[in-house]
């Protein structure tokens, strides 16, 4: 890697414009994910923070502007490409397999370059199998990081939704990402799990040097957890910083808090 890649940030958004028909969903957003550091995306519904999240992801094509790793610009990559490149995600909904055990679901997350088949394929191999029986070591051993350890041979369905979120975030750190992109995590979970995944989320990103980009509705969630924070508004960046300072900026005062303040 060169002397560039290795002081670049892990992930780089440079004047990236999305348009659906007339409308501007990204406006020439800018923005950086440094190495070791949490950055924070917010704005009201329909300020692009989903779309951003896609562009990342490689679910939409951005018109123009690029997407960067460590320094390298990403031409016409896809989701499957992620992981190749030290890059894990967590997505809105849950997508676990009901079908599979808690240990396999995680399990899952650790292929690389998944095919159509490697769910079946997991499942029929021999119990003696050395790569299957060293995978769901590596599975359990994540999920007693993430306090889940005594879930794992049950079906996910079976858990309360907090623990569900707990094992969408085992499954996508399995495969030792650099960066993690986890989208809305605090979704659906009640203040006291929020405050145990800010927690949690603090001591895996100290533990393993994780950088991370999320995207957010939770501003308590955002602010205690958060290194920088990003503040979208109809596809524009209009605010960018340490989230005390966003916080107090009177564009995203207008933009977003102001119209939290008024909807409670």
């Amino acid at each position: 890697m060169s002397a560039a890649g290795t002081s670049a940030p892990l992930l780089e958004l440079r004047d990236v414009r999305v348009a659906f028909g007339g409308l501007t969903a990204l406006d020439g957003v800018s923005l950086a994910v440094p190495r070791g550091r949490v950055v924070g995306v917010i704005g009201p519904n329909g300020a692009g923070k989903t779309t951003l999240f896609n562009v990342v992801c490689g679910f939409v094509r951005p018109d123009s502007g690029e997407v960067l790793v460590r320094g390298e610009p990403l031409r016409g990559h896809r989701p499957h490409h992620l992981a190749a490149l030290g890059v894990a995600r967590t997505l809105q909904g849950l997508g676990l397999f009901g079908q599979l055990t808690v240990a396999e679901n995680v399990m899952a997350g650790a292929v690389r370059a998944p095919r159509a088949g490697f769910l079946p394929t997991l499942l029929a191999l021999p119990r003696a199998d050395r790569r299957e029986r060293d995978l769901r070591a590596k599975a359990l051993a994540v999920l007693d990081r993430l306090g889940l350890a005594d879930a794992a041979d049950l079906p996910p369905g079976r858990l309360p939704h907090g623990d569900q979120k707990r094992v969408v975030l085992a499954r996508a750190l399995i495969a030792e990402p650099a960066l993690l992109l986890l989208d809305e995590p605090a979704a659906g979970l009640s203040t006291a799990e929020i405050s145990e995944l800010t927690g949690l989320l603090a001591t895996l990103r100290a533990a393993d040097q994780l950088s991370v980009m999320l995207v957010e509705h939770h501003m308590d969630f955002v602010m205690g957890l958060c290194d920088d924070v990003a503040v979208l508004d109809f596809g524009r960046l209009i605010a960018h910083g340490p989230p005390a300072a966003v916080r107090d900026d009177p564009q995203v005062v207008a933009a977003y808090l102001g119209e939290a303040a008024a909807d409670g």
